[in-house]
């Protein structure tokens, strides 16, 4: 999302308020400002053995775990329906998340490999606080599994943070509450849940276990990057500061810190959550990874069957559109389950507390960037000059304003991906296209042969245009898919009439319609090289006209 009217006028609107509606579980404090619709289109540290932790009592359903293909290539690695076969605990969720700092921490490390150790920061009011490390999944529709959890740990107040003079960075200079080993935890995204002592708070602190090689495998990437990004712990964000201003954002971000909206979660229970839990449902040989394991790991894609957009994944840094790209070319599927993504170029430097850490994102001001003057790329819009390269020729379709809430309009009902959903020509889904939208534009690069599957009418502040949902294919055989809408993964989840309000208004269609299509989606994808056995067939002159 851009703050600056067509990527270069003044600031147009509150970042704030797009997450507060965006999120839904966000509250207002914790995000930060962006423009509205463009027509560019010190204690003792103590340890935790993470093998001492074991399976708890829970609801064991997680035999149901669907009827997904297993594709013949898939390289040993995390078995998927074993996995989620195993007792499942429904109590993962915060349910007394407290004062605001009644209990918080960090991990030092975004992602782990299998029984590598992480250290975890935590500042509590409490005398004491456990920590239980949950693994994200089905589980027979508990949606994680308890895999460790501590014993009761000294609770400390931590020193408070600090804030960089040049780039309004908040800084936290914790000591190390503990160091947690993953021994025995299986790949996959994890929730830890601080608990302090006699009910005074909650809150999660979120890693991923990643995969040590993804080929055959469909790839989950934890959009981290993006998470960081709207966090405004400490005040500041890559939006605004607590003056509310875009003059008073910050120009890096850093990981040391904890996530402030969604109890610690980030943006993980609204845009990732309920993908994993279906994918994990359907038995998919899955992969985990995150952003910066993919921009630092150059051949992590190698042989993958596919790699997953979530549903908000806009920070990418050079490196990390470079190995998607390669991965495409290679063959490997790529899907985007959002919109906005792969829109803001960053750079990645460390902190104090190792590599990766800090994210560099000037935007407009990329010409103070001390990087930038180095001769690094300029951390602007990726379709911005210097350097500008638009994130169609990647995704299929450029991102085209925000903010909308319009009805979700199919016109290919024929194509593949609606296959089993009933879905007719002109149906209509409300408030699925929203908060943000993409759309094909061929004033833009388009890899082409590029299939319109639903054209929604969308008013963006007064100016008229369209969301598309895209599939394209290559010569090298991948299928590229993209939603062109945020709210597709938290639509996996809608039910009900949409009257509670929840879920932005989503209903029990939208959550029919979406979760058929996302299955032959993951199916088909994981079975390899989707362009061919379903190779694209161009309509957008159909559908637009001209060529």
């Amino acid at each position: 999302m851009d703050e600056h009217t067509a990527r270069g006028g003044g600031d147009r609107g509150g970042r704030r308020r797009f997450l507060a509606i965006a999120t839904g579980a966000a509250t207002a404090a914790g995000l930060g400002a962006v423009a509205g619709c463009t027509d560019t289109g010190g204690h003792g540290e103590g340890t935790a053995d993470g093998n001492k932790g074991g399976d708890k009592a829970g609801d064991k359903d997680g035999s149901r775990t669907g009827d997904g293909a297993q594709p013949s290539a898939a390289a040993p690695g995390l078995d998927v329906r074993a996995e989620n076969s195993r007792p499942g605990n429904a109590d993962w969720r915060i349910t007394r998340a407290g004062p605001a700092r009644a209990v918080e921490g960090f991990a030092d490390r975004v992602s782990v490999l299998p029984g590598e150790s992480f250290g975890l920061y935590v500042s509590t009011t409490a005398p004491r606080f456990t920590v239980s490390a949950y693994r994200m999944g089905w589980y027979g529709g508990a949606r994680a599994r308890l895999v460790w959890r501590s014993e009761a740990l000294p609770g400390v107040r931590q020193p408070e943070h600090t804030v960089d003079a040049d780039t309004r960075m908040v800084r936290t200079r914790w000591a190390r509450t503990l160091t947690v080993g993953t021994q025995d935890w299986p790949e996959g995204s994890y929730l830890l849940r601080l608990d302090a002592q006699g009910g005074e708070g909650q809150r999660y602190v979120p890693v991923t276990v990643r995969s040590a090689a993804t080929a055959g495998r469909t790839v989950v990437v934890n959009a981290v990057a993006t998470w960081q990004a709207y966090n405004r712990w400490g005040g500041y964000g890559s939006y605004d500061g607590p003056s509310g201003g875009y003059a008073s954002r910050s120009l890096s971000v850093s990981f040391d810190r904890p996530y402030e909206y969604d109890d610690g979660a980030g943006l993980f229970l609204v845009y990732e959550a309920p993908l994993i839990a279906l994918a994990e449902r359907l038995g998919i040989p899955l992969a985990y990874a995150t952003t910066t394991d993919v921009a630092r790991e150059k051949r992590l894609l190698e042989g993958a069957a596919a790699a997953l957009s979530l549903g908000h994944d806009e920070y990418w840094s050079p490196e990390q559109r470079a190995h998607f790209t390669a991965a495409r070319d290679a063959g490997t599927n790529i899907a985007v389950l959002g919109a906005n993504c792969c829109f803001r170029r960053i750079r990645l430097e460390a902190s104090e507390l190792g590599p990766d850490r800090v994210l560099v994102c000037y935007k407009s001001s990329y010409g103070q960037d001390p990087g930038f003057r180095r001769g690094h790329p300029a951390t602007v819009d990726f379709r911005s000059a210097p350097g500008a390269d638009p994130e169609s020729s990647l995704l299929g379709v450029i991102y085209d304003g925000y903010p909308v809430d319009a009805p979700y309009v199919v016109t290919h009902p024929g194509h593949w991906l609606f296959e089993g959903t009933g879905a007719r020509a002109g149906d209509r889904f409300e408030h699925l296209v929203g908060v943000e939208y993409d759309k094909v534009n061929t004033g833009f690069p388009t890899p082409r042969p590029i299939e319109i599957l639903a054209h929604s009418p969308v008013v963006c502040e007064g100016r008229p245009s369209h969301q598309d949902t895209a599939y394209y294919t290559v010569p090298g055989g991948a299928g590229v898919f993209a939603t062109g809408t945020m709210r597709w993964v938290e639509a996996l989840d809608a039910t009900g009439d949409g009257s509670s309000g929840r879920n932005h208004g989503l209903d029990a269609r939208s959550g029919a319609l979406t979760t058929r299509v996302t299955e032959n989606l993951l199916r088909v994808f994981a079975a390899g090289p989707a362009g061919r056995s379903h190779p694209a067939q161009d309509n957008a002159a159909v559908v637009y006209g001209g060529s």
